[in-house]
């Protein structure tokens, strides 16, 4: 392999102009240099030239990492201490990356370069050198040269790793901070890593692209596998279900004639009874014409007392219609009176509550009123006192003499001259010390307020730092009691967080608990499973019992078992008709089924209790044996709907075991349906069947107290989930409590920082303390000189003054003893003094009397107000007196109205009484009439008697036969008919079947003498009998219908049994083009998986044989390396190391754990080694890692930072035991333990004057 031989820079980063790093042809070349010198900027040129993007340069744009200079800005200083104006130094060039330099301007007016380039001077095996150029051009963009030829970048990517230089590896460069980085990754980051060296990465996307593809084509094979396998197994079933309904066909061929035999039997047998009931009635035709005349005559008399006694009976109920609308009229009278007396109530009672407050508001009134008089007073006093006291203060000065007469004023102006002119020099005197002492004194008091201002100063500064040492005690002792306070809220949040978790914890149990007893329900419900089917049905139930009155209600609904064991055995008698719906008659069923079909709700059997034929319970099966029973004998029901339940249970017998049933069955061959108490069935024709499949709970129907539990149970469950404190309260107070921990914590920060504020304050006022203490020291010298200087110019003042005051004492002698005064100055001070005192005592008046003036019109304002409250009382009291009035009045009107109405009432009871009376003499005669007729009548009674029995019995064979043959219209039962008879198609369904018109009409037709025979529709139909056997014809024992309907029975058992499904054939034809082109499907799809399975094992393989000759190697290296890193001479066989791989079949898809064990220590993960122990183990995967497919040199950056000196020498020993052709190193450092050892040494330097990074090589080997 070749070697770097050296790199050229030009304006790249901190390197200004064109620059050299010579490298030669040494194996171990160290970069050494002070911080900031640009060390690491060549690691970013080596890099840079080698491909590597700008974004792992530190730089974000190609731009970034052009050299850009600054403009330093100085301004001179003068001899005076001023500054000029500042100039703009343009040959001080800096670092573009350091703001701290100096401010920096555009780049126009600091002539920064626009392009930049590195290149890297390498020597192959043969010798030849190679020029890699990689250029910044001014546009931004990156421009690459091979040996001064463009390239692409490809190109010039591909030149690289031809000399095994792989860019997308990077495992030759070791930036800062990568060792931390290698040391500190996951498994799966060390996987990647793996994959990046081995190149297998590149195959990761297509590996995931054929994955899924092959997961699809899988699942579309097993797709169409399983179609397959379902249309083969539906085409076996419809081949079995075609020759099952053939048989079926057969079958039911035979039943339908076995129920046309019975049919013609009947109707054979009830138009016979009809036949002979017409001849019976008949022969009593004559017997009853005689009876008839002796009647007729007391019957007439017997209308005539009925017409009477209705005639009476109207009269009596029109009067109590009478009665009962007066009533209604004084009822109605009374409720109007009851809001009218409410209302006078109401009124009496606000007006007692105006009088009140009217007494209330006039007492306010009065003391109000006596206010103002009081203060009226005490005003006209004020008033009388200042007048007193002016007159008063009048004569008083006049008395003392303080008032001058005109005459004494001009003799005082005049004796003043006097004293002026001889005092003249003196007085200029007095003047110019006047003046200099007001300068002075304001000198004086300048520096007195200033000197006493420091003082206070000083005081204040000294109050401020006691307060600041105070307020820092309480500061203290507040974070101490914060932080108890926040141990405690958090303890208590702890406690409300644990509460919230076994509350949660409960509420999830109860949750499960009550999911459980639900099911359960679901499962039961009262004996019925709670499906979406079932609650449909109760619906349907329940809307079709609204609609129309003849609706029972299911079977299972009407019907109970006496025991709860029989519960099993009953469902499973009642079988299909434990859903059946059961109805009055057949009009109500075929509406029903009507109502079905317009409301598109399903289906559903019905039992019409007026039509369906119901067999004689076998009494012979009663008492066969103690361990069997009727099943009709094991339930409850209502007497209304006997036939339902005779029709549902039959002559099936119920029995304790599966022994009791085959001994009924098999023994005593006993041809019924048997059924024990878990459900096992022995049919008639000898058939077992038993067992419970799943989802059938039919037991579980009739377990009403296991149920009622549940409900219960689910009750409680819900009242304990309610009773459990609410999650959202407890969220609130867990906020709340959080809320204020955080206020708390804020309390604590903010009070940390005021006494960290305290203490800066507390350093700053002691500052101000000293400051002002020199203040004082300063300026109480000069206060005090400057006091000693005025008190002389007050001394030298007084003298000159007491020289006036001689003077004017002398000229004002006589006129001071004339008006009593010591000395003229007296008079001039008690001048002054009279005028204030005189001020003070008028102001002392005028407040007092403007308090009272105000108080004055305060009180005439409230009295006002209350005066204006109290007539708005009086004006409601007196609105509400005249309401009572109209009210009063208005009540004796309705009072009077009503007094009419109950003297009307009255009158009609009378009236009612009378015709009672009349109406009880009426009934007395009609019953008399009557009690005539009927001793006349009893004849005539017993031959309608008679009549009307033959008439029943022709009428209920009739409707027998017209129930039949409705029956065989509906169920499409094909009877003969002859040539004659109409179709069945006109027999009408929802007719009902009657008599004639004249058939019974003998009340009603004086004039006839014969009883007409009944006369039956028969809607033109006439059956032909004669297919039916004679000896069918002449017996009509119930014996033969019994069985008749035992083969019909039997046969429809064995249809039921068979269930066939009668269009398998159309189906199965279907089934077979479905499974041909299933067939197709399939093939397409397993062609298409075994594509895709065979193109993705293909990439993983590949994948796979890459990632594992690289982790082989790797693996195989990282052991020695790591044993070379750490040997010392203490531990000369060094540690261990080796890579985990956690999925041995595809490795790069977990990840590989690194384990390393120091010397003398055991194995542990990487995160539990200390600092210096993680660089070593990352820097032996790093050489491990750089060994597979090594490139010609490896370039660290301050791998050493974290090392201790002997692990710094342990890894120089490692450099230049393996430094060698084929193996440069380049290494940057500041550690010397390391540089010292390398054969080549090369020194950046920053280069202050022309702000640039230079570089100065030296070859050790000289001097080694």
């Amino acid at each position: 392999m070749g070697k770097l031989i050296r790199l050229e820079l030009y304006n790249f980063k901190s390197y200004k102009g064109h620059h050299t790093l010579l490298f030669g042809d040494s194996y171990f070349t160290s970069i050494i240099g002070p911080n900031g010198s640009g060390k690491s900027n060549s690691m970013d040129a080596i890099s840079f030239v080698l491909g590597i993007k700008s974004s792992h340069l530190r730089s974000s744009h190609l731009r970034d990492l052009i050299y850009r200079g600054r403009v330093l800005r100085t301004s001179k200083i003068n001899g005076d201490g001023s500054a000029t104006k500042a100039v703009r130094d343009d040959h001080a060039d800096g670092d573009a990356g350091s703001e701290e330099d100096g401010s920096q301007i555009g780049t126009q007016e600091r002539r920064d370069p626009k392009s930049a380039w590195v290149m890297a001077v390498y020597e192959d095996d043969a010798g030849d050198e190679q020029l890699w150029k990689r250029a910044i051009t001014n546009q931004g963009s990156s421009e690459y040269r091979i040996n001064d030829r463009v390239v692409t970048a490809q190109q010039y990517n591909e030149a690289l790793e031809a000399e095994n230089i792989l860019i997308k590896a990077r495992n030759f460069l070791v930036f800062q901070g990568d060792v931390e980085a290698i040391a500190s990754q996951s498994p799966r980051d060390l996987t990647r890593l793996v994959e990046q060296i081995s190149g297998s990465l590149e195959y990761k996307a297509d590996y995931e692209r054929l994955k899924e593809a092959q997961d699809q084509a899988l699942e579309n094979q097993t797709y169409n596998l399983n179609r397959r396998r379902g249309m083969n197994s539906e085409y076996k079933q419809y081949q079995e279900q075609q020759r099952e309904a053939e048989n079926y066909a057969r079958k039911a061929d035979e039943r339908d004639q076995a129920i046309v035999t019975h049919i013609l039997w009947k109707l054979y047998h009830f138009q016979r009874v009809m036949e002979e009931s017409g001849a019976e009635i008949k022969k009593h035709q004559e017997e009853l014409k005689e009876y008839r005349r002796g009647v007729e005559k007391y019957e007439k008399g017997l209308e005539e007392a009925k017409k009477e006694q209705a005639r009476v009976g109207r009269d009596v109920s029109k009067v109590e219609r009478e009665i009962k609308r007066k009533e209604k009229d004084i009822e109605d009278k009374g409720n109007s009176l009851v809001p009218i007396e409410e209302k006078i109530r109401i009124s009496n009672k606000n007006i007692k509550s105006f009088n009140t407050r009217i007494a209330e508001i006039g007492k306010e009134r009065d003391n109000q009123s006596n206010n103002v008089k009081q203060l009226s007073k005490d005003l006209k006093v004020v008033q009388k006192a200042q007048a007193q006291w002016e007159g008063e203060w009048k004569k008083l000065a006049e008395q003392d003499g303080r008032e001058l007469s005109e005459a004494d004023l001009q003799q005082y102006n005049k004796l003043k001259e006097d004293v002026n002119k001889r005092t003249s020099a003196n007085q200029i005197k007095i003047d110019h010390l006047s003046r200099q002492h007001k300068t002075d004194e304001e000198t004086v008091n300048s520096l007195k307020s200033k000197v006493e201002s420091t003082e206070w100063q000083l005081q204040k500064l000294e109050g401020e730092l006691n307060d600041i040492n105070e307020r820092k005690d309480l500061v203290n002792s507040q974070i101490t009691q914060t932080s108890k306070e926040i141990e405690g809220k958090k303890k208590e949040f702890n406690n409300m967080a644990s509460e919230r978790l076994r509350v949660a914890q409960m509420r999830t149990e109860l949750d499960e608990k009550l999911q459980e007893v639900l099911n359960k329900l679901i499962e039961a419900d009262d004996g019925r499973k709670q499906n979406e089917k079932e609650l449909r049905m109760r619906e349907t139930v329940a809307t079709l019992k609204r609609t129309y009155p003849g609706v029972r209600g299911r079977v299972s609904e009407l019907c109970k078992p006496k025991q709860k064991k029989y519960g099993e055995a009953v469902s499973t008698v009642l079988g299909r008709h434990f859903d059946a719906v059961v109805v009055d008659n057949e009009k109500t069923a075929k509406e029903c089924i009507q109502h079905l079909r317009d409301q598109r709700t399903g289906q559903a059997t019905f039992i019409p209790l007026d039509t369906i034929q119901v067999n004689a319970v076998n009494s012979n099966l009663k008492g066969m044996h103690r361990g069997m029973r009727m099943a009709i004998d094991t339930i409850e029901y209502d007497n209304a709907v006997e036939r339902a339940m005779l029709y549902a249970c039959g002559n099936a017998i119920v029995c304790d075991d599966l022994a009791t049933a085959k001994y009924i069955c098999y023994e005593k061959g006993v041809e019924a349906k048997a059924v024990t108490l878990d459900g096992t069935v022995i049919h008639k024709g000898g058939l077992m069947t038993g067992g419970r499949g799943p989802g059938q709970q039919s037991a579980r129907r009739w377990e009403d107290t296991e149920v009622e539990n549940l409900r219960k149970l689910k009750d409680k469950l819900l009242a304990d989930i309610d009773a459990l404190p609410k999650g959202h309260r407890r969220g609130i107070e867990e906020e709340t409590l959080q809320g204020e921990l955080t206020g708390l914590e804020q309390r604590l920060t903010y009070a940390t920082e005021e006494m960290r504020g305290l203490e800066r304050n507390l350093e700053s006022k002691k500052k101000e303390l000293d400051f002002a203490q020199r203040q004082l020291n300063e300026g109480k010298p000069k206060y005090q000189e400057k006091a000693q200087e005025l008190q002389t110019i007050q001394e030298n003042l007084q003298g000159y003054q007491d020289a006036v005051a001689e003077v004017e004492d002398e000229i004002f002698a006589g006129f001071c003893q004339r008006l009593d005064y010591d000395n003229i100055r007296t008079y001039e001070a008690q001048q002054g003094s009279l005028q204030q005192e005189g001020s003070q005592k008028k102001l002392e008046f005028r407040t007092q009397k403007s308090k009272l003036e105000y108080q004055i019109k305060f009180e005439q304002d409230r009295l006002q107000d209350t005066k204006n409250r109290i007539n708005v009382l009086e004006t409601r009291a007196q609105r509400d007196q005249t309401h009572i009035a109209e009210l009063e009045a208005q009540k004796e009107s309705m009072q009077s109205e009503l007094d009419i109405l109950n003297a009307e009432l009255d009158q009609f009871g009378e009236q009612l009484d009378q015709q009672k009376a009349k109406n009880a003499k009426r009934a007395e005669k009609v019953a008399e009439q009557r009690r005539e007729v009927q001793k006349r009548s009893k004849n005539v009674d017993g031959i309608l008697k008679a009549v009307a029995g033959l008439e029943a019995e022709s009428q209920r064979n009739a409707a027998d036969k017209y129930a039949l043959l409705r029956r065989c219209k509906l169920e499409d039962v094909d009877i003969p008919l002859t040539e004659n008879s109409a179709s069945l198609e006109q027999l009408p369904i929802d007719d009902l079947l009657q008599a004639g018109q004249d058939a019974m009409d003998v009340d009603e037709d004086p004039d006839s003498s014969n009883i007409q025979l009944p006369s039956v529709q028969d809607y033109g139909i006439e059956v032909d009998f004669d297919t039916l056997d004679d000896d069918l014809k002449e017996d009509s024992d119930d014996k033969l219908d019994d069985e008749l309907q035992e083969k019909i029975n039997t046969l429809n058992g064995e249809l039921e049994k068979m269930a066939p499904n009668m269009r398998a054939l159309e189906r199965l034809q279907d089934v077979e083009g479905k499974l041909e082109s299933t067939e197709k499907d399939f093939e397409v799809a397993r062609i298409g998986a075994k594509k895709a399975k065979d193109a993705f094992q293909e990439v993983k393989q590949q994948r796979f044989e890459l990632f594992n000759k690289a982790f082989s190697h790797i693996s195989d290296q990282i052991g020695q390396i790591y044993k070379d890193l750490t040997r010392s001479a203490s531990m000369p066989m060094g540690g261990q190391a080796y890579l985990d791989i956690e999925d041995s079949d595809e490795p790069y898809l977990e990840g590989i754990k690194y384990h390393a064990m120091p010397p003398a220590k055991r194995f542990r993960d990487m995160e539990h080694l200390s600092g210096g122990e993680k660089t070593m183990a990352a820097l032996a995967l790093l050489f491990a890692v750089h060994s597979y497919q090594p490139s010609p040199f490896f370039v660290l950056d301050e791998v050493d930072a974290a090392l201790d000196n002997a692990n710094v020498a342990k890894i120089a020993n490692y450099i230049r035991e393996h430094a060698k052709p084929g193996m440069q190193f380049i290494v940057i450092s500041l550690k010397t333990s390391l540089f010292q050892g390398s054969e080549t040494l090369v020194g950046i330097y920053r280069d202050q004057t022309a702000n640039s990074s230079k570089a100065l090589t030296l070859d050790l080997r000289k001097y080694q």
